[in-house]
């Protein structure tokens, strides 16, 4: 991680992500709702900071998520749906370059993220209705493979052994 990242992550108060990167919860909205998982928040936010060389691992959440662009290097948002259809997403601030400063990701869209640099991203994701970690599903390497054998090497670039 370089010195510029460190930095960042420090100042921002982030802490290690179980799929990769570092994050730290900014908002819990007071208002509860009745969402098919449960009572949840009404909407979540945090900031994730993903190193140069590092990755966001596929998982998939059961609630709508917002990613926003806010610093460093554009993002490579990977989604994979249920049919089977990989899209990638150029998340950054080079409109004029086909990059997007924001994008929506479906519930239960499989989804991972990697730096298209060598230095970090700092991105802001929104959750609605907001995250639980009973809701975020990561299953291994093999299992993906399995689901998507047409997707066998982009699978392997956003999983761990």
């Amino acid at each position: 991680m370089t010195d510029e990242a460190r930095a960042l992550a420090a100042a921002l108060g982030l802490a290690p992500h179980p799929e990769g990167g570092f994050f730290r919860e900014t908002f819990r909205a007071p208002l509860v709702v009745r969402a098919p998982q449960g009572e949840r928040a009404a909407s979540t936010a945090i900031y994730f900071l993903l190193p140069g060389g590092s990755f966001s691992a596929l998982h998939r959440i059961r609630s709508d998520e917002v990613w926003h662009h806010y610093e460093g290097d554009p993002l490579e948002l990977h989604t994979l749906d249920e049919a089977g259809v990989h899209e990638v997403v150029l998340l950054g601030r080079d409109i004029a370059r086909g990059q997007r400063p924001q994008h929506v990701v479906a519930a239960g869209v499989w989804q991972g993220a990697v730096p298209a640099g060598e230095r970090f991203t700092l991105c802001g994701c929104t959750v609605a209705p907001g995250f639980d970690f009973a809701d975020f599903d990561m299953p291994s390497r093999e299992e993906l493979v399995g689901r998507f054998p047409q997707h066998r090497a982009w699978v392997e670039k956003l999983t761990r052994a």
